[in-house]
């Protein structure tokens, strides 16, 4: 069975990465094998709580593959405005809309696509498929190949708060966040290295982020 979990990375504050160490972050997270392409660039409104398959416009893109300038918005709530009593993510619903910029199988067309994207004053996340199950260092982590893991990097236009721990069917919603405007969020089921919930991030990941996020950066878990 297992329980489908959401994690993350982010700098201790909410910092936003100049665009070009952001792209050089998701080319490094392909070109060292932490990930598989195809990607793709998203530009608009974006909830860094949104799950990343079920429902989410990181997940429409990954799954459905979408033309480039496709505008994609959250599925459970095509067209409605959002409540304004309504709790915010990751225990009330997520509201995205955004478009398809670009998308690509090589990691590197990233950087000239992210330079004509609308960075800093409109959300942007890089959606790259799964992880890389043919690292070892990441078939050593989770329990077996799963293409589900999609993986995204978020760029966000203003500070979003993430739960650095949170169960979206209980009533956890007092708990601490975290608030973020770069992070990364990849989503699994079944990891051997800390099954699911209480461990630490894939250190084959995590090595990667430290380069821009700092010694000090911060993970957390969203599960349910």
């Amino acid at each position: 069975m297992g329980i489908w979990t959401d994690a993350f990375i982010a700098p201790p504050a909410p910092t936003l990465l100049r665009p070009e160490a952001f792209g050089r972050l998701a080319v490094e997270l392909a070109r060292d094998r932490v990930v598989r392409t195809p990607w793709a660039l998203l530009a608009g409104r974006l909830c860094v709580n949104a799950s990343l398959n079920w429902g989410s416009v990181s997940g429409q893109a990954r799954w459905d593959r979408p033309p480039v300038g496709t505008v994609l918005r959250t599925e459970e709530y095509p067209g409605e405005v959002p409540d304004p009593d309504d709790d915010p993510p990751p225990w009330g619903p997520s509201h995205e809309e955004a478009q398809l910029l670009a998308s690509g199988e090589k990691a590197l067309d990233i950087l000239p696509a992210l330079r004509a994207a609308p960075y800093g004053d409109e959300d942007i996340a890089v959606v790259f498929a799964h992880m890389d199950f043919g690292n070892r260092a990441i078939t050593n982590y989770f329990q077996y190949a799963d293409r589900r893991t999609t993986l995204a990097c978020f760029a966000l236009a203003r500070p979003q708060n993430r739960p650095l721990s949170a169960d979206t069917y209980g009533d956890m919603d007092d708990g601490p966040t975290l608030p973020v405007r770069t992070c990364v969020v990849h989503t699994f089921k079944h990891a051997l290295g800390d099954l699911g919930l209480d461990g630490g991030p894939v250190p084959a990941l995590a090595a990667i982020t430290s380069r821009y996020f700092g010694p000090d950066q911060v993970s957390g878990k969203t599960w349910g």
